[in-house]
């Protein structure tokens, strides 16, 4: 009678089978392998973890830079000539590939914790190469495009870097795991040294970080200054058509104190709200005029501008998204809007006991207005009935003409310059008003008005700072932060900050005195079989050979258990000699 003993049994494994099938394509257990991954399999591993680092840096920019989203639409705009939103594109395949990379990051590292071989399917190396390419040509084109707005990181630095560091902080006491198996658990070489003096540099750098941030927010609450007044920058563009009456109306709605205007002459002499060179984007000059269109806006006289419609594109593009929030009333009267006068914009803040805040195009020298345009602005103003000491003048120019206008210059200047032109305020871009000059500009009387401030984190940061107004494109935003988003005093954040490192430290500690041999990995290991794994025995006699002579060696192993009850003379032996496995009787 023969008796035949039951094929070795497994426990299912499916997390490890969805973990090696995502990632490699190996779905079959015979597949896998618990050997040291090869050279080329690091060396992807390498391109993935720079290809998430480089995404992850991209993705925070998109983020802090939503504050210039409109910025960054009009550059593009002024070399293309097509106004569009550039940005829906980018956010997508940031998204869709910080998502992807992430993902595939992920499942390395559970290859790692589970001893399993790196091997990266050939489809995903296609994704990664052109992920991280696509992204390098993102950068690369925006250092050209935009390459100014690199600057709102530094900017952004002062409100999350607190937050950045506990997340960095926490990451690098997680990845202590990893570094501690790799360490620990092997034979000592100079490699496992550099990695182990790496971690420790990296761990200790962001530890001591803190040192270096610059936070106006960590401060004694009972110093924080009154809320920054809010500038209407061409009224409420993001409701909207800019530069209009109904968009300065929207503003005056949200409760801003001074509306902000572009100002350009025209060749009869009528000063008129516009911000571009040209008509084109924000009237319908191109069906009106359409010889004409690429012609500068000051070339015009006022009664062919005002016989342009200045609204219709507002709603036929919806450049910020909020058409669908307006009403048919609203719709009806945004349709019909005309380009905006000096004067028309100026009586409306008279009526509103508002302040204007100029910016004025000086025209071309070939303009017929190029000697007179000061006096055609400063003859609306006088005719606008607006008090002069609540009209301030940009550019600095023609000081000596200007009397009872408040004087303004959007470049950055020492205290000794300011004082020697004669200069009351200050218009500074977000990225040259640090914290440091602005409460030098204070203390000495000097205001300072920021530009442009549209998302809360910002104006936050600019209200701790002491910041008495600020020019926004997004009134209606602002208008609803009562308060910075976060305050803290300075013991508190000390506090935060040593009792984060410490807890860091001690887990690292105890993550390192706790990694023991045939430990919690081994257990992994063994967990896939009840007593021993002929996979296992197969995989460490035979040397590399073929995919197809592994895979048929293996189940021959498996199946040869059958044959174990029949005769005490059938023995299996591996021959490993020479890289051969042979079967004997």
């Amino acid at each position: 009678m023969v008796k035949h003993q039951p094929l070795q049994v497994y426990e299912k494994q499916v997390f490890v089978s969805f973990v090696t099938g995502i990632y490699g394509c190996r779905w079959k257990r015979y597949q896998r392998s618990q050997d040291d991954s090869s050279r080329w399999e690091c060396a992807w591993f390498i391109i993935l973890c720079s290809s998430f680092l480089l995404l992850l840096f991209w993705a925070y920019f998109w983020l802090v830079a939503q504050n210039d989203f409109n910025e960054f639409n009009w550059s593009v705009y002024n070399r293309s000539g097509e106004w569009r939103d550039e940005t829906i594109p980018v956010l997508a395949s940031t998204t869709v590939g910080f998502s992807y990379i992430t993902f595939l990051l992920i499942l390395a590292l559970f290859h790692i914790t589970l001893g399993q071989q790196l091997n990266l399917y050939w489809v995903h190396k296609i994704g990664v190469l052109a992920t991280l390419l696509t992204t390098i040509s993102g950068v690369v084109s925006v250092d050209d495009i935009w390459g100014d707005e690199w600057d709102i990181l530094l900017v952004s630095l002062q409100s999350t870097a607190p937050f950045l560091h506990i997340g960095a902080l926490a990451t690098l006491t997680a990845f202590s795991w990893l570094v501690a198996g790799y360490v620990v658990r092997r034979e000592r070489s100079n490699f496992q040294v550099l990695v182990l003096l790496s971690y420790i540099i990296i761990l200790l750098a962001v530890n001591l970080a803190p040192l270096t941030f610059t936070c106006p927010c960590i401060m004694d609450r009972h110093s924080l200054k009154p809320r920054p007044d809010i500038i209407g920058r061409r009224g409420a563009p993001m409701l909207a058509p800019e530069n209009t009456m109904v968009s300065f109306n929207r503003a005056l709605q949200h409760g801003v104190s001074s509306l902000e205007a572009d100002v350009t002459i025209s060749v009869d002499g009528v000063p008129f709200l516009m911000r571009d060179r040209t008509l084109r984007r924000t009237t319908d000059v191109g069906k009106v005029f359409p010889a004409r269109q690429f012609d500068d806006a000051s070339f015009f006289n006022w009664t062919e501008i005002r016989s342009l419609n200045a609204g219709q594109w507002f709603l036929e593009s919806d450049p910020y998204w909020t058409v669908e929030t307006l009403t048919a009333r609203d719709r009806s009267r945004i349709g019909n809007q005309t380009v905006c006068s000096l004067v028309e914009m100026l009586r409306l803040a008279a009526r509103a006991n508002s302040s204007a805040l100029l910016n004025v195009h000086r025209p071309r020298p070939e303009h017929p207005r190029y000697r007179s345009w000061f006096m055609d602005t400063l003859w609306a103003v006088q005719k606008a009935g607006i008090s002069q000491k609540r009209v301030t003048w940009t550019p600095d120019t023609d000081r000596g003409r200007v009397r009872g206008l408040q004087q303004s210059t959007s470049e950055r200047l020492s205290l000794a310059e300011i004082r020697q032109r004669g200069i009351t305020s200050l218009t500074l871009h977000y990225s040259k008003a640090n914290h440091k000059d602005i409460q030098e500009y204070l203390i000495n009387n000097v205001s300072v008005t920021v530009y442009p401030v549209n998302e809360p984190w910002l104006y936050s940061i600019l209200w701790c700072s002491g910041v008495p107004s600020v020019s926004s494109d997004a009134p209606q935003v602002l208008r609803k932060v009562p308060y910075p988003i976060w305050l803290m005093s300075r013991n508190a954040y000390r506090f935060i900050w040593i009792t984060s490192d410490l807890v860091s430290l001690a887990v690292v500690v105890g993550i390192f005195c706790f990694q023991k041999p045939n430990h919690v990995l081994i257990l992994w290991r063994m967990s896939g079989m009840q007593n021993y794994n002929p996979e296992q025995i197969m995989l460490s006699a035979v040397a590399r050979r073929s995919s197809r002579d592994v895979n048929i060696m293996k189940e021959r192993l498996i199946f040869s258990e059958l044959n174990n009850g029949l005769s005490s003379t059938e023995d299996l032996c591996l021959y490993p000699e020479n890289g051969h496995a042979g079967y004997s009787h």
